[in-house]
């Protein structure tokens, strides 16, 4: 009798249950079930916010006060890690993080460290101290303060995504970067500008005025004291002149997966080719086209169905992320020139 008052109880039970709206199947005992839920993690945070999680740019930069970042490179030898470390104990600083890095090929070491001094910052007297290290070992060297922003000049044409996307990401500190100006050999974006109220400079250019117009942009660079040019999209070649004169200095975001597709209407090469990859490749600018050391690539997938247009659509995002990782990157000093090549310690 209570086998069959049981299963009687237990059908009843399941035929309510299929009769009740969903929304009161939450009502279950806590004790038949238990959910597992990962703890949170602070150090997670803290990963995205130093740029350390693979494809993300971090929802905002901050750099620790009164730190530094020393990047360096020579051919490999004995106790160079020892000899910075040392320096910098010596000089009250706190190491905050330390990547390294030895090329097989050409035998050169390379490094990025980030230390805080204890005792308050002197950024002068503390080159000063690491030039006579270096010179004695050898060492190609760079010290910046970590929380002074590069400035950078963005140059523009008519396709404007790339553009649009840094002025955001600038606003909204997640690159650190200071933009004091806006170059473009068209009109198109000078409202743009002023919506994020940074002057825009209109220096139209011809075979005849190009030149001219070089002079000028070099004149801006030394008035601003500007550190980089970023081409965002700006459609015409640098001449080796200013290219040399600006060397590592120059980042430009060519719109397919490099070195394939170089020049003029790479979306149209690529539909001529069939591909099912498109890409977008960041670089610094040399007197050679689309042939600069790389910084950062990205892809996308795409099929038979999409026309030379359809390929830019699709490809103008990648573009905009591409452009952003590698201003950020080269901006928190992570990329380090390695020949025809970088080394990026992201």
């Amino acid at each position: 009798m209570r086998l069959v008052a049981s299963n009687i109880a237990r059908n009843l039970a399941r035929n309510s249950i299929r009769r009740t709206p969903a929304i009161a199947k939450l009502a279950i005992p806590t004790r038949s079930f238990s959910i597992s839920i990962p703890a949170y993690k602070p150090e997670a945070d803290t990963l995205i916010n130093q740029g350390k999680v693979k494809g993300l740019l971090s929802p905002k930069v901050s750099q620790p006060e009164n730190s530094i970042v020393l990047t360096l490179s020579c051919q490999d030898q004995l106790g160079v890690v020892k000899n910075v470390s040392e320096f910098l104990y010596n000089n009250h600083h706190n190491i905050l993080s330390s990547d390294q890095f030895l090329d097989p090929t050409s035998n050169r070491f390379f490094m990025r460290i980030t230390a805080q001094a204890q005792n308050g910052l002197k950024i002068d007297s503390l080159r000063y101290d690491f030039g006579k290290l270096a010179e004695s070992v050898g060492l190609e060297w760079n010290m910046h303060v970590a929380s002074k922003k590069p400035k950078v000049l963005v140059m523009v044409s008519k396709i404007g995504h790339c553009l649009n996307d840094l002025l955001f990401r600038a606003s909204a500190d997640q690159i650190p970067i200071d933009i004091p100006l806006i170059v473009s050999n068209h009109p198109t974006y000078q409202t743009l500008a002023k919506s994020y109220e940074i002057p825009f400079l209109h220096l139209p250019v011809t075979r005849d005025t190009k030149e001219q117009q070089e002079e000028q942009l070099l004149q801006l660079v030394k008035e601003h004291e500007i550190d980089y040019i970023v081409l965002a999209r700006y459609m015409q070649v640098l001449s080796p002149r200013l290219c040399k004169e600006m060397s590592g200095r120059i980042i430009n975001i060519h719109h397919s997966f490099l070195p394939s597709f170089k020049g003029a209407k790479p979306y149209h090469q690529a539909y001529d080719r069939g591909v099912k990859l498109i890409g977008a490749t960041a670089h610094f600018v040399t007197s050679d086209l689309d042939e600069g050391p790389i910084i950062e690539q990205g892809v996308e997938r795409v099929d038979h169905t999409l026309n030379p247009k359809s390929l830019s659509h699709v490809g103008s995002n990648v573009e905009s992320i591409v452009l952003a990782r590698a201003v950020k990157w080269v901006a928190e000093h992570r990329v380090l020139l390695s020949g025809h090549k970088t080394v990026v310690f992201d």
